[in-house]
């Protein structure tokens, strides 16, 4: 489903420009989709960001410059290497925050994309002590437990943002092998095998968090136990990403107006 066809006119009228070492077009393409995607459902706004890993080159990770993720292009990607430095691609400045995805894949081999935003929903179970966990059948892949991981217990108080290696490989230890952690006053990472993968976590991460904090004004919550989670999670692999893939991608704006 992805692909140029799935970009703007006014996003593929030029022709595509192969850029040495990038991955295959498919990833490039589907990376500038994932970024449109995520702030289209709302996950991303004017900031975060979603990367991939190359799938030929595990060393090296595809992510956009510094831009609204609506408005990535492809002549936005950049190729980095694990320790976040610019490899090829556009040479305008990097996300500050490149060293998270340098780190969850420096760590995580199974990692294939990863995605940080700031989604509102997601922010009140980093900052209360009420533990995000899954409600429903969709929030199965966001994993049964999720930590928080508060960046001022081993740095003290800083502005948030997590730039260099140490605090950004100390975020990876508290995502160990799990698909996401929330990050306190700030947001969250949210990991998966591939694009598509990370983009449905990282979207019903959103939504259970939404629906949650609904439950919890209405009554104590039953949520799913660790064996529904991990049945609902396998039921939920392969097929109904790429089915929510083909949806999102509908659902953009330029879609309408360009089927």
């Amino acid at each position: 489903m992805a692909g140029a066809a799935g970009l703007p006119a006014a996003r593929r009228g030029a022709p595509r420009r192969l850029v040495s070492g990038f991955p295959p077009p498919q990833v490039v393409d589907d990376l500038v989709l994932a970024n449109h995607i995520l702030s289209n459902e709302g996950v991303l706004d004017a900031f975060g960001h979603v990367s991939a890993r190359h799938p030929t080159t595990p060393d090296r990770f595809l992510i956009s410059q510094t831009r609204a993720p609506e408005l990535v292009e492809t002549g936005d990607l950049q190729l980095l290497d694990l320790r976040g430095e610019r490899v090829a691609g556009a040479e305008g400045r990097s996300y500050e925050e490149v060293a998270i995805h340098a780190a969850v894949y420096r760590g995580r081999s199974d990692v294939g994309a990863v995605v940080h935003s700031h989604a509102p929903s997601v922010i009140p179970f980093g900052v209360t002590g009420v533990p995000l966990r899954p409600i429903y059948h969709m929030g199965s892949v966001i994993g049964h437990e999720i930590k928080v991981w508060d960046i001022a217990q081993r740095f003290g108080e800083t502005d948030l943002l997590v730039r260099a290696a140490t605090e950004a490989d100390d975020l990876a230890a508290a995502l160990g092998g799990r698909t996401a952690v929330l990050m306190r006053g700030h947001g969250c990472v949210v990991t998966g095998a591939d694009l598509r993968a990370a983009v449905f976590a990282a979207v019903y991460l959103e939504r259970n968090a939404t629906l949650l904090a609904a439950s919890l004004r209405l009554g104590e919550v039953r949520g799913l136990s660790k064996a529904e989670t991990q049945r609902a999670s396998e039921m939920l692999r392969g097929r109904a990403g790429d089915r929510a893939w083909e949806y999102w991608v509908r659902r953009l704006p330029h879609r309408a107006t360009n089927p």
